[in-house]
């Protein structure tokens, strides 16, 4: 009897600290940075998961838009800030791991946690009376026009501005380049006729889209893309062959440094919940985009591989300030 007990207590102290000090429960409300503005890829799919964790977590997850020099200051302070794990920052990864090659801010993709979500592709759209009636007409006008027709983008290394970087070198064309401070602004600048072309992710413009405010001329991947009460929007490959898709991946990052518990149990809650989530799964449906979870390892190489995409597209069109091999980034 008494060795059965000892046994029973043994067994009870060295359970109890395991559990304790594994797992994190936020006393005070965390603060999660959307470098971006109000309604953009970033804020949408941030606050739908935020939504998902605040139940497990017990605390409001309460999103701050700091936009300004494509999502750099907001990201800047989530670095700046104490490594409590009460501070996150969010967006597109592509962005994140890029920022040192653009000269924005001094980071990499290693001193952050990843978080993945969906990935989102782009779309390429027009205000309605244009006479762009499909993208062979915009590409032809581009050629004629060379850097006169202005689009809208949501900044320097925002997904549209990838996306028209790469139809550039496809296409063989030049643009005027719009910068605005997020995907939302640069759609509403198109539906207003302020820009005649917006090429940002298609979860931003489904809406303008079903609402035949934007008429969307393509899609630049290999397939069509089903738009939920819209229909289908042709890929870009109808017309340049050769271009290669850029799915890209949006999250929740941590920065590296942070008490090791936070991390281990974010690590278990994206698995059992946001990776399970109907709820994202809906919004990747009804937005256009692809549900997609990851974390760790696996978070870590889909970043990379997009990260070396986007660090080589800018270096060879000459927008990137630092060589990515200068920061350990090979080309593919």
């Amino acid at each position: 009897m008494r060795k059965a007990f000892l046994a029973m207590l043994c067994a009870v102290l060295v359970f109890v600290p395991v559990t304790a000090s594994g797992e994190w429960k936020p006393d005070k409300p965390i603060t999660c940075i959307v470098p971006w503005a109000a309604g953009g890829s970033t804020d949408q799919i941030t606050r739908v998961c935020a939504g998902e964790l605040e139940g497990a977590l017990g605390q409001k997850i309460v999103i701050v838009n700091q936009p300004g020099a494509s999502g750099s200051v907001g990201t800047k302070t989530v670095l700046d800030a104490e490594r409590d794990g009460y501070t996150w920052a969010s967006g597109a990864v592509a962005d994140l791991g890029t920022y040192k090659v653009m000269g924005f801010l001094d980071t990499t993709l290693d001193d952050w946690h990843l978080y993945l979500s969906v990935a989102n592709v782009i779309v390429i759209s027009v205000h309605p009376d244009t006479p762009y009636k499909d993208f062979g007409s915009l590409l032809a006008a581009f050629r004629e026009k060379p850097g006169e027709i202005p689009v809208a983008t949501a900044g320097e290394v925002s997904g549209g501005r990838v996306g028209m970087e790469s139809l550039r070198k496809y296409g063989d064309f030049e643009y005027k380049h719009v910068p605005y401070a997020g995907g939302n602004p640069a759609v509403v600048a198109c539906v207003s006729g302020e820009t005649p072309v917006v090429c940002q992710l298609a979860c931003e413009q489904v809406d303008m889209i079903r609402a035949k405010r934007l008429r969307p001329l393509a899609v630049l991947d290999v397939s069509p893309l089903e738009v939920k009460d819209y229909g289908a929007i042709p890929p870009v490959t109808n017309w340049l062959s050769d271009f290669k898709s850029i799915p890209f991946y949006f999250g929740i990052f941590i920065p590296k440094g942070v008490p090791n518990e936070v991390i281990s149990t974010l690590d278990k809650l994206w698995v059992d919940i946001i990776g399970n989530s109907q709820v994202v799964k809906d919004y990747a449906l009804d937005r256009g985009a692809v549900f997609d979870p990851a974390v760790g390892k696996e978070a870590r190489e889909k970043a990379f591989t997009l990260t070396q995409t986007v660090a080589w597209l800018y270096y060879d069109l000459g927008r990137a300030k630092v060589s990515p091999e200068e920061v350990g980034i090979p080309r593919p």
